[in-house]
């Protein structure tokens, strides 16, 4: 296939690259192509403008550009950025798709569990509907529309909820190891809420399923099938590591640090894929412990 791809730079992006690029031909949106082919090699087509591609000779399109969520204070400036990042570009893609002849019988765009909102115990899939209306969900929500507009009887359109991806060189994992090497991690706040988490190799290869299951569309929760507590992770972050994982981070402390950003930490929810477990995904990493294990060795 011919493979348009945003945000290919990033976390999920590389790997993505990686792992198409065997197969496929590809073509990069990126602001710095030199940058981006010392990252990604040679192998691959790059542009700096959406106008640079026709999106009638594309198969699909594979659509992750967003300014990291969490690099800066959740300022007015900074979630205007947040949105920008992702719904202007989005909406292009969805005008040039919806302009074609012959458009890209696929659009796989990003999202985010923070869709839901904070959400209690719960275990929550796709059909969920009693969402908490914070700026997570209105920041996905408006997201997920840009993108659902280029929706017809020849485009599809998947949209990946994305959990906590965890790599071992990069994205949250890396962000959470310092400390706890160190003996000095804990639970977050109270430590009961719900994280949803899914191994990079899995986010890879779901995406990849989605592109040969064309019964996949809509939302679909990019997670692993066993969420579990913040106080859980710890626990299972430091047997990993052989470390202490009992030092908590109170509430108010990260709140003084990171403003309104830290309800992202603070607050969380019990997702499951059910969408990927009905099309026969088998998750190569389903448990907290294998995921781990393979990445920490």
């Amino acid at each position: 296939m011919h493979i348009l791809i945003t945000g290919a730079t990033g976390l999920i992006g590389g790997y993505l690259c990686s792992a198409l690029n065997k197969d496929h031909k590809l073509t990069v949106l990126t602001r710095n192509i030199s940058k981006a082919t010392q990252q990604l090699g040679p192998n691959i087509h790059y542009i700096d403008a959406l106008t640079s591609v026709d999106f009638n000779d594309l198969d699909c399109v594979i659509n992750l550009a967003g300014e990291p969520i969490v690099n800066k204070r959740w300022s007015d400036k900074q979630k205007c950025i947040l949105r920008n990042s992702r719904i202007i570009l989005t909406q292009q893609i969805s005008n040039a798709i919806k302009q074609c002849h012959t458009p890209p019988h696929t659009f796989i765009s990003g999202s985010a569990i923070g869709f839901y909102g904070r959400q209690s115990s719960t275990h929550i899939d796709e059909q969920f509907v009693d969402v908490t209306p914070e700026f997570s969900h209105h920041l996905c929500n408006d997201w997920e529309q840009a993108a659902l507009s280029a929706q017809s009887t020849d485009t599809r359109v998947c949209l990946l909820r994305t959990g906590i991806v965890l790599a071992n060189n990069n994205g949250a994992l890396a962000k959470m190891l310092p400390p706890f090497k160190l003996g000095l991690g804990g639970p977050i706040g109270s430590g009961r809420q719900g994280m949803s988490w899914i191994h990079i190799e899995d986010m890879i290869n779901l995406i990849i399923h989605m592109l040969t299951h064309s019964q996949l569309s809509g939302a679909i929760n990019m997670t692993a099938p066993a969420p579990v507590s913040n106080a859980e992770f710890s626990q299972h972050l430091g047997k990993a590591l052989n470390r202490p994982a009992k030092i908590p981070m109170p509430a108010w402390i990260l709140k003084l640090a990171m403003g309104e950003m830290a309800d992202l930490l603070l607050y969380g929810q019990y997702v499951q894929p059910k969408k990927a477990l009905n099309s026969h995904y088998n998750f190569s990493y389903p448990t907290l412990d294998l995921a781990l294990e393979n990445l920490l060795g």
